[in-house]
This record gives structure tokens, C-alpha cells and sequence, in this order.
């Protein structure tokens, strides 16, 4: 049950991160190689904004919730009009211009935060005893175990992950930037004859993928801590979710992020995360060969 849970608040923050990763790809057909260094920037600039709010964790985290994202998704969108727009948003140069991006951020943020890791005090912190049960001679029978809990704070994880990927699919699906950005998603060149400022699209595509991974982050960073170096592992991730449920599936997507977290979080008790790992990785071997178009194919969101 622990172990299930555990591996639950980290397919939310994933599916948080995948998303955001998928839904550049989905529009704008870019490989995004510093999507974990934006996942890094929204953990160090909810460290810095909760310093320097001060007064109660609670304060310091929701300012941290809003102007992390926020100020991560700017960074974005002046890196996509500066950077992937004077490319041309070409395939093979994107991913050049992505991992120049990545390394700027990396190296920018080591300079002003530093090497160390540092936490974020979460807003809410409640220990939660979980029950479990078993059948006894007398029958069945429930108990607390010492040591079998959770906390509020990461339950509270779930719970915003789920509707903030419930907001991006209705973003998708009934607002007017969700069409255009279909639109732009099905035919960039028939999006510009019927004057979609594609380019206008693609800023605010990249800047909410981006601020998706920010707002990942800034969930994490109170069980976790912010460090320089901690972009790698969302960004391997991620793209193994998106691979596995479907470049530019949206549902795809969240069901993956979903998949490889609970069974990694599950093989890693009961065997080792080593084989975790190895199985995740296995797995996408399987789906390329199988099924290169991911397991939901051409599900969009």
C-alpha cells in the first residue's frame, strides 16, 4: 500500500512534467532537450521566492506556486522567439539549440544559487496512519502499524496534479487557444492561411510546457530539495513516458506516466530499483519495435 502511494505522488509530478513535454512536441514538433532544466529553474525559484517571502511555509510555497511557473514560462517563451524561431523550429537544429539552452540555464543557476542542495518547507506537513488488514483466526481485522503512514502535503500532491492536468485537457478541448493550437498542430501551413499567428502559438506552447515542469517541481521540491543537477532524471523520464504512451498523446501520456511510476515505485520494494529501471527501459524497447507510434497511437488531447 505505502509503496503504491509513494509511487502515486510520483506519477503525478511526472505525468505533470511528460505533459508539458508532449504538448511541445505534440504542436510544435520540437524535441525539448532543456525540459529538465526547466523542471530544475521552477525547484530553484520556489526556493528563492519562499526565502525571501519569510513568515509562514504556507506563504512562502503559494507565492513559490504561482511565480515559479510563471516566471519559468516567460524565460520560455523568450528562449522560443529568440532561440527555435530564428531556426526556423527545425527538427535536427532545435535539439541544438535546446541542449545550448539547457546548459546556459544549468550553469546561470549555478553561479547565482550554487552547488547546494536546499528544501522547501511544505505549507502542510500532517503525519497520516495508514490502516492495513489481514485474516486472523477471529476473522478479519484492521490496524495501525507504527511506522505505515503518509503526510496531507503529499496527498495534497495528487490531488493538484490531477486537476491541473484536468485543466490543460480542457484547455485543449474547449477553450479558443486549444483550437488554434490543434489547428497549428494538424497543418501549420493551413493554420497560416487562415491567419493563426502560429508563431504567437508556439510561444505560448513552449512557455506552458515549461511552466508545466515548473509547477511539477515547485509540488516536489517540499519531499525532495532544489539542486542545480536535478533536471536529468525528469527529463529521461519524461521522454520515456512520452515515447511509451504516444509522441503528442496527451491521455497517452498521463496512463504512462502512471504505469512506469507505480510499478518502479512497487519492483523497488519488493526487488531493487536497479531492476526497476531495467524493466522501464525494457519497455520501451518493446513499444518501439511493436508499436513505434506509442501505446495510444494517434490519441490526441
Amino acid at each position: 500500500m505505502l509503496a503504491t502511494l509513494e509511487g502515486a505522488v510520483t506519477a503525478a509530478v511526472l505525468a505533470l512534467t511528460a505533459v508539458g513535454l508532449s504538448l511541445v512536441f505534440g504542436v510544435m514538433r520540437v524535441v525539448n532537450v532543456a525540459h529538465g532544466e526547466f523542471f530544475m529553474l521552477g525547484a530553484v525559484l520556489a526556493w528563492w521566492v519562499a526565502h525571501l517571502a519569510g513568515g509562514h511555509a504556507a506563504v512562502g510555497f503559494g507565492l513559490a506556486l504561482v511565480v515559479a511557473p510563471v516566471l519559468v514560462g516567460l524565460i520560455a517563451a523568450l528562449a522560443d522567439v529568440a532561440v527555435l524561431k530564428r531556426v526556423g523550429y527545425d527538427p535536427e537544429r532545435t535539439i541544438v539549440a535546446t541542449i545550448g539552452i539547457l546548459y546556459i540555464i544549468q550553469q546561470v543557476t549555478l553561479m547565482t544559487y550554487g552547488p547546494d542542495a536546499r528544501p522547501v518547507e511544505p505549507p502542510f506537513n500532517t503525519r497520516i496512519p495508514l490502516p492495513w488488514f489481514e485474516f486472523t483466526d477471529q476473522g478479519f481485522a484492521l490496524y495501525w502499524p507504527w511506522g505505515l503512514s503518509t503526510t496531507s502535503y503529499k496527498l495534497a500532491v495528487i490531488g493538484a496534479s490531477g486537476v491541473v492536468l484536468l485543466t490543460v485537457r480542457l484547455l485543449m478541448t474547449r477553450t479558443r487557444i486549444g483550437l488554434l493550437m490543434r489547428a497549428t498542430q494538424l497543418d501549420r501551413e493551413t493554420a497560416l492561411a487562415f491567419g493563426i499567428p502560429v508563431d504567437r502559438v508556439y510561444a505560448v506552447v513552449f512557455a506552458i510546457g515549461a511552466g508545466l515542469a515548473a509547477l511539477a517541481a515547485v509540488l516536489i521540491v517540499p519531499i525532495s530539495q532544489a539542486h542545480y543537477l536535478m533536471g536529468g532524471d525528469p527529463l529521461l523520464l519524461s521522454f520515456i513516458v512520452v515515447i511509451i504512451g504516444g509522441l503528442g498523446s496527451l491521455p497517452g501520456t498521463v496512463v504512462a506516466a502512471i504505469l512506469i511510476r507505480l510499478s518502479d515505485g512497487i519492483i523497488s520494494v519488493f526487488f531493487s530499483p536497479t531492476l526497476a529501471k531495467i524493466l522501464a527501459t525494457l519497455l520501451v524497447a518493446l513499444v518501439l519495435v511493436f508499436r513505434p507510434q506509442g501505446l495510444f497511437g494517434g490519441a490526441r488531447a
